[in-house]
């Protein structure tokens, strides 16, 4: 779920929090075997900038009328015209980059037209403002009030089989709106099996049910096809109460109906779900451990490798102009500004990486900049700025461009704080770096282990390269996974080209920083840890 950061610029410091849920109909088919691929990003232009990416929900294979589980958190200010762009694209690659995929249409809107009208519907424009075929886009808005999740395990037995002997079933899970059924989620696809076990998931009680433990869900299980013409098993309904009611020992289990089978004789059902663990708990906010007492614990690592060039010409990516600026120096301004507010004593480690260091001439793929080991810390993002300033005349850019050692640096930090079993602090890694990473292998290792930790990793792409490597491990719509085969349990990169965002550092910070409230509150909250200081969250006890 995408979520937003820091306060925008000239607004008041409290707003209201509104979820958007997504869909569609009717969209254009750009495919000639198949149908499109529909995929929905979010732009959203802050005053005095350019529009830049707020979040994407995810991809639906085959589809023209796309309902995306994946929400939009967005901070709403009233006094603020905040103007948003909902983009559909038919996703044809696996490159980040849409630009490289087929346009589906658009709806440029403002925040307060979708909550003044709770659900709005509007044709999809072309970019010459045509309307793209008969397409529509549909967007809900429910403000942020209720903060409890459900968590789920759950299982099926006895699926009826949809294809010779097996069926590769999923769940998608509705809740009753005035205007029928709203998709609140969907769980992955088990492969042939009909008596799946899904892993466990979390569904807020906002999308599930409104907050209503007696408001009937409906159920549906399908068969999945790849060209998205899935076959519906069957489907029940229920409450969250009555889910509520199983355990490991004795699940709750319900009958899953196919209403096409209701006339043959003998018919039971087309299989039964069991509700192994149903458990409601309230979910904290970023704010609640932020005003709880936990501290954001921030490092930057700078990459010195030869492929940027003699950083005495121009042409170099670490040549200081006459302004005193670079890429690599916007970059660490632009969020070491915001981020810093979060750490009470603002002192940030600052390494570099892919250098031959002083005094012996060594390759280092993990040296302080201020090469004082003991004490790599820098006062403020201003003492960040001199150290690199001071750094770079020292130094003889080098390679490879090598990741892991910095991840794992940061690991070790962030390893030590979890074991103390308290919400206190999280870690988060700034990379600033300019091309191609030779460690890739160690590096999705790195991040897949560290993706079990409070911590996040922010890479910022700077100078004209290929950063096709770099949006994989920006893995929005799959999880990432290492070479052995281990899954991360959770996103934690954020990946964005300085070059989109030349000249607005506003914009840059915005996305960049998009995803770590949320990277915050859902790890904390997996573990069921609470803020430090209780009683300063919220005034929650």
């Amino acid at each position: 779920m995408a979520s937003g950061g820091a306060p925008l610029p000239g607004a008041t410091h409290w707003a209201t929090k509104v979820e958007l849920t997504i869909s569609c109909e009717n969209l254009m088919d750009m495919d000639i075997f198949s149908k499109s691929d529909p995929l929905c990003a979010l732009y959203i232009n802050t005053k005095g900038s350019h529009w830049y990416e707020f979040g994407r929900t995810e991809m639906i294979l085959n589809c023209l009328n796309p309902k995306f589980a994946k929400k939009f958190v967005i901070d709403y200010y009233f006094e603020m015209v905040q103007r948003l762009r909902f983009c559909v694209y038919d996703i044809d690659n696996n490159t980040y980059n849409l630009s490289d995929d087929d346009f589906l249409g658009e709806l440029e809107c403002t925040l307060g037209q979708i909550v003044s009208n709770r659900q709005m519907t509007r044709p999809l424009l072309l970019n010459d403002k045509r309307p793209a075929g008969h397409g529509t886009i549909t967007i809900s808005a429910e403000e942020i009030t209720d903060t409890r999740v459900a968590n789920f395990e759950v299982s099926a037995r006895r699926l009826d089989k949809k294809y010779l002997w097996w069926s590769d079933p999923f769940l998608e899970f509705y809740k009753q709106t005035e205007t029928g059924w709203q998709l609140a989620h969907r769980t992955e696809v088990v492969k042939n099996n009909l008596n799946p076990i899904w892993r466990p998931f979390r569904i807020s009680l906002r999308s599930l049910c409104g907050g209503d433990v007696e408001k009937p869900i409906k159920v549906d299980c399908y068969d999945h096809h790849v060209n998205g013409s899935h076959d519906l098993i069957g489907s029940f309904k229920a409450t969250l109460a009555e889910m509520q009611m199983g355990t490991h020992i004795y699940p709750a289990e319900f009958e899953c109906v196919n209403p096409k089978k209701l006339k043959k004789k003998n018919y039971k059902n087309s299989g039964v779900i069991c509700f192994k663990h149903c458990q409601v708990l309230k979910e904290y906010t970023f704010l609640d451990y932020i005003m709880g007492g936990c501290q954001i614990n921030f490092t930057i690592a700078i990459d010195f490798t030869g492929s940027n060039g003699d950083p005495s010409t121009p042409q170099s990516l670490h040549y200081i102009n006459p302004e005193g600026y670079n890429e690599y120096l916007a970059a660490i301004w632009a969020v070491g500004n915001v981020i810093q507010d979060y750490d009470s004593n603002k002192m940030f480690p600052v390494f570099g990486f892919g250098a031959k260091i002083p005094p012996s001439g060594q390759l280092s793929h993990e040296f302080p900049i201020n090469f004082n080991p003991a004490n790599p810390f820098c006062a403020g993002i201003e003492g960040v700025v001199q150290a690199y300033q001071q750094c770079l005349p020292k130094v003889t850019l080098w390679g490879p461009t090598n990741f892991s050692p910095i991840i794992n640096h940061v690991a070790c930090f962030a390893r030590q704080a979890l074991r103390q079993n308290m919400a206190s602090q999280y870690f988060v890694l700034l990379i600033i770096t300019d091309g191609v990473i030779t460690d890739m292998d160690h590096t999705r290792t790195a991040i897949v282990e560290a993706s079990l930790l409070p911590m996040s990793i922010i890479i910022v792409g700077v100078g004209g390269a290929d950063f096709s490597e770099m949006e994989f491990l920006d893995s929005d719509d799959k999880l990432l996974c290492s070479p052995r085969g281990d899954v991360a349990s959770r996103d934690i990169v954020q990946f964005v080209p300085f070059r989109d965002f030349q000249g607005s550092s506003v914009a840059l910070a915005q996305s960049v920083l998009a995803e770590l409230p949320d990277q915050v509150s859902s790890f904390f909250n997996s573990y069921k840890l609470k803020p430090p200081n209780i009683w300063s969250a919220s005034g929650l006890s």
